[in-house]
């Protein structure tokens, strides 16, 4: 006999909110496994903040399913709480307390014994790299650490599922690399659901990623798969000024699939020759800055699918 196939952790079939008569999510289907890292990734107002919001049961879906280890978050909205934990967008701690007494306050919530508080909050704050500011007021924490601290608060409990809304928004590249640290070394230990609309952020840390536009989700997969799904050729690119209309047909003759892009022209393909590429521009007065390549990256995904760039 085979093995059953094992229940996801979370899952959604048709879930559907609208504000005011505009959907806001429109009809999604997701499913990820016990211990998966996935990534929701999309533009601001394609919908993320929302379907998180009905999968943890802050908003009533308008229509569709979901549900959380087996629970379903119209019927057992307990149930599911009980199991999850959600780190939103806005920073959520108590800046005159001290980053322990933060911890201890979220433990006494959860009716945590004093001694098993103690602990746990030793334990979280070593894990997210906060102990040397333990018993520093949570005011005079950067906003960096004071996202690993809320982090931390929401690990608390335990939980067996992590919602993770956006949690770099506003930070600087540092903090923001230092803050995926910390989240790739949750991985597997319990499932997380992370929304975000850097593309590096998704590709860095997701097994697997949904891209989501206007409220659907345009592609679903691992980052690997979803490259592929658009190339798996490197793509030649040409930083460029005054690149005219005349100067795209010059290499579309020799080159049909080159695309002008915001920094100059990007040409798909193993084959391309960069002097030919400069060749064929400059009689057309396009000024050249720079001519490499790269590897197919999420935001040509996400050009291919929606027809335009992430971040807009």
């Amino acid at each position: 006999m085979g093995t059953a196939p094992a229940t996801p952790a979370v899952e959604a079939v048709g879930l559907t909110r609208a504000y005011g008569g505009v959907l806001a999510v429109d009809g999604i289907d997701l499913s990820v496994a016990a211990g998966e890292l996935f990534a929701l990734l999309g533009p601001n107002g394609s919908g993320k903040t929302t379907t998180i919001g009905m999968l943890c049961c802050l908003l009533r879906p308008d229509s569709g399913a979901a549900r959380v280890l087996g629970r379903d978050v119209r019927r057992d909205a307990m149930g599911v709480k009980s199991v999850i934990s959600v780190v939103p967008q806005e920073t959520a701690v108590a800046e005159h307390l001290t980053g322990l007494e933060n911890l201890r306050l979220m433990a006494g919530l959860h009716g945590m014994p004093k001694d098993r508080a103690r602990s746990r909050a030793a334990e979280l704050l070593a894990l997210l790299g906060l102990d040397s500011r333990a018993d520093q007021q949570a005011r005079k924490y950067s906003g960096g650490l004071k996202r690993r601290l809320s982090i931390a608060m929401a690990l608390v409990s335990d939980p067996s599922v992590l919602f993770l809304d956006e949690p770099t928004l506003g930070l600087d590249p540092q903090s923001r690399r230092a803050m995926w640290e910390h989240i790739a070394g949750l991985k597997g230990d319990i499932t997380i659901v992370l929304t975000t609309h850097y593309l590096e952020e998704a590709d860095a840390l997701a097994d697997r990623i949904a891209i989501i536009d206007a409220g659907s989700i345009v592609a679903a997969g691992s980052p690997a798969d979803l490259k592929a799904h658009v190339s798996a050729e490197p793509v030649t690119t040409v930083t460029a000024t005054g690149v005219s209309d005349e100067a795209l047909r010059a290499l579309r003759t020799v080159y049909p699939q080159a695309m002008v892009v915001p920094a100059g022209i990007e040409v798909p393909g193993a084959d391309v020759d960069l002097l030919r590429v400069q060749q064929l521009l400059r009689p057309h007065g396009v000024a050249i800055d720079a001519i490499g390549r790269r590897q197919t990256s999420l935001d040509d995904v996400f050009i291919a699918l929606t027809g335009r760039e992430l971040r807009e």
